[in-house]
């Protein structure tokens, strides 16, 4: 077995570059992903990346702080672990490159689009690059000096790009930030004959770099990128003290420690180690790239061409047949329960059933928690709207959701200026449910209306992340649901529950109890089976229990979209354990638990994957399906997603990252396009 593999477990920051690989394969795949699609996946694969280094790299680091003799006990071997980090991402970024230079360039160029470097320049576009230089770029370009027999230490900001300048006249270093904040990475340079010409900014101030050091005489120009520690080290404390503390924080992370430099690989060997020396990174922080680094700015790489076939279709949004001419949700939500899914279908469902609670006269209250809030949007509007026209509104803001912090606390104040009851974040655990409710008052009744869905209340992100969610008016369920937003007003420590999973109270002992019953049905010779859809599985007690599981004979059927830290197929140990991921248009984000329970089939959606943090450190809230015409439309997905033989690939203990082949006579199942057209066909 690979060295990263100990107590029968993977190491899952290892495990998540076969992740980040199989992104990389998206941007391969010539056959189902259109040119520009593939270009968006190298966007993805670098962001992912940048992510990864801040946040998990930089955790590996601060572990190198703790003393050798506690690490020794803790079985940690950081060193170890950053090392082969480090091994396969140089492979990955070789085959980025190798497709880059080799596959996307020569495409674009065949479909009249040519990225021209500024060595290649015409006379003609050498003119349109000063100009676009001098009216864009020149007033706000401020190089500086850097003398590093003098000067022992540099600043550079977080995930800035900058030109490394050096001279051959002068032992100083030359720095100039490129300002892609405040200008779009690439530039047209033209058209000729049929033929589009682009550039990076970078490559113009490239052009221009010798008036920039106008009396320098430069020898060469190589663009590195820093990446620093994203953590924000802070004390947790109650409430709104909490979220001004991490609102005043946030530069923390253009000051946090440096955790990588890349930097293009033909810079000399002693300029790197000046850069290294001078930035205070080790060998390891060390990251030889191209020319061009922030690959994330692909997503907005322009088409001049405007052509249809570089792109996917577009997928008009799917109308549910109840919810679409529904004049008022309360009426139809109160008759049955009903799923929404998403991107098929479009979060407007949730706006409206907002909108419709907040100038509804018989409406009381509404309580939402919100993880990621969007920018200025319907929901937020019709929040507003509610709080207006006198709605007791309380809603729970996640403070410490990683690069949302400021954007989530800027709108707690404009919630809480307005009249909202605005709860931030609990000590020492965060709010990761998505839920909604709302009271209303009918026959002199209070009634309760819930909405709890596996994605965030974010308009923007539904259009991309695969997401169900369950509008119900069940009583039991929405009763638990008013529990679970008393514990996070404070009102009550832990919630009565026998419907709802909640985390950190019963999640887990449901979960394990629900495992046991498989495994004593295998023993006593029935049928067994686990099914289950997560982002990530990483909870050793889970793990170890489904290990137990597949050696009762439960057969255990995962799609796991990220990494896992379980090992599958392995004789003895997990041989009835069987894993796909799945990666296409859409990132996969649902959460589905189903399991056989000797015939009475039970499922639930939610917020929870099975990791140690959404179990145990974080309130998370899923919910079963009661509804039998749901029920059977959420396993009709989840068999589309389980049969997916052009977008899965297997997860097997080799990290492997083979596709599931197509059998002979086999229809082919793209999943997201087939749930696309089984929702279209029921709606």
């Amino acid at each position: 077995m690979n060295s990263e593999i100990a107590d029968n477990l993977k190491h899952r920051d290892l495990n998540w570059l076969s992740f980040n690989a199989r992104v990389l394969q998206e941007a391969q795949d010539k056959k189902f992903n259109p040119l520009f699609e593939r270009m968006k996946f190298l966007a993805i694969y670098s962001s992912n990346l940048d992510e990864y280094f801040r946040v998990r790299v930089s955790q590996l680091r601060q572990i190198k702080r703790v003393e050798k003799s506690i690490r020794k006990k803790l079985a940690l071997r950081p060193n170890k672990t950053v090392k082969e980090i480090i091994a396969r991402v140089k492979e990955q970024q070789e085959i980025f490159g190798a497709i880059f230079n080799n596959k996307i360039k020569p495409e674009l160029a065949a479909n009249h689009i040519v990225l021209v470097a500024s060595e290649e320049y015409t006379e003609v576009q050498k003119q349109i690059a000063n100009v676009w230089y001098v009216s864009h770029l020149k007033n706000i370009v401020n190089p500086f000096l850097f003398n590093p027999a003098t000067e022992s230490e540099i600043f550079l900001e977080n995930q800035s790009l900058y030109f490394c300048v050096t001279f051959s006249d002068s032992k100083k270093i030359g720095f100039v930030k490129l300002p892609t904040d405040t200008n779009d990475r690439f530039v047209e340079l033209g058209k000729q004959d049929d033929t589009y010409s682009i550039t990076f900014l970078d490559d113009i101030i490239r052009h221009e770099i010798a008036t920039i050091f106008d009396s320098q005489s430069i020898d060469g120009v190589y663009e590195i990128k820093l990446s620093r520690d994203a953590e924000l080290y802070i004390d947790d404390e109650l409430d709104g003290i909490l979220a001004e503390r991490i609102y005043k924080s946030l530069e923390q992370r253009q000051e946090g420690q440096p955790t990588r430099l890349l930097y293009d690989a033909s810079m000399p060997k002693t300029v790197a180690k000046k850069l290294r020396k001078l930035l205070k990174l080790g060998k390891i922080d060390m990251m030889p790239g191209g020319r061009y680094h922030n690959f994330n700015d692909f997503f907005k790489f322009p088409d001049p061409t405007n052509n249809k076939n570089l792109h996917y279709e577009d997928k008009p949004v799917i109308k549910h047949k109840a919810l679409e001419n529904a004049t008022n949700y309360f009426d139809a939500i109160r008759s049955k329960d009903h799923l929404v899914h998403f991107p098929f279908m479009s979060f407007n469902y949730v706006e409206r059933f907002v909108e419709q609670a907040a100038n509804d006269k018989d409406v009381t209250h509404i309580k939402i928690s919100l993880y990621r809030v969007a920018d200025e949007s319907a929901l937020t509007t019709s929040l507003l709207k509610a709080i207006e026209n006198g709605k007791l509104v309380t809603i729970f803001i996640e403070a410490k959701a990683r690069f949302d912090e400021e954007n989530n606390i800027t709108w707690g104040r404009k919630f809480e200026e307005k009249g909202a009851r605005v709860i931030y974040s609990y000590p020492r655990i965060k709010v990761h449910s998505k839920i909604l409710m709302v009271e209303r008052t009918e026959n002199d009744k209070s009634k309760r209306y819930a909405y709890i869905g596996t994605g965030n209340f974010n308009g923007d992100t539904s259009k991309i992340y695969c997401d169900h969610g369950l509008f119900t008016a069940n009583n039991k369920i929405a009763k638990e649901l008013s529990r679970v937003f008393e514990v996070l007003e404070g009102k009550l420590i832990v919630p009565r529950n026998k419907h709802l999973l909640i985390s950190p109270f019963t999640t887990r002992r449901t979960f394990e109890k629900l495992i046991h019953s498989e495994i004593e049905a295998a023993q006593a010779g029935k049928t067994a089976k686990i099914t289950a859809k997560m982002n990530s599985l990483e909870d050793k007690d889970i793990i170890e229990l489904l290990y137990k599981a597949s050696q009762a004979g439960v057969q255990i059927r995962l799609i796991i979209r990220g990494f896992t830290c379980l090992i599958p197929g392995v004789k003895g140990l997990s041989e009835n354990i069987y894993i796909t991921s799945i990666i296409d248009r859409y990132l996969e984000h649902g959460r589905i638990y189903l399991f056989h329970n000797s015939g009475d089939e039970q499922m639930y959606i939610g917020s929870a994957d099975w990791m140690t943090r959404n179990l145990d450190r974080r309130i998370e809230v899923l919910v079963p399906i009661y509804d039998e015409n749901l029920f059977t439309e959420l396993k009709d997905i989840f068999a589309l997603q389980l049969n997916d033989n052009c977008k899965a690939r297997i997860q097997d203990a080799e990290e492997q990252n083979l596709y599931v082949e197509k059998l002979d006579g086999e229809a082919e199942i793209r999943s997201q396009y087939a749930i696309y057209d089984y929702l279209k066909s029921k709606n």
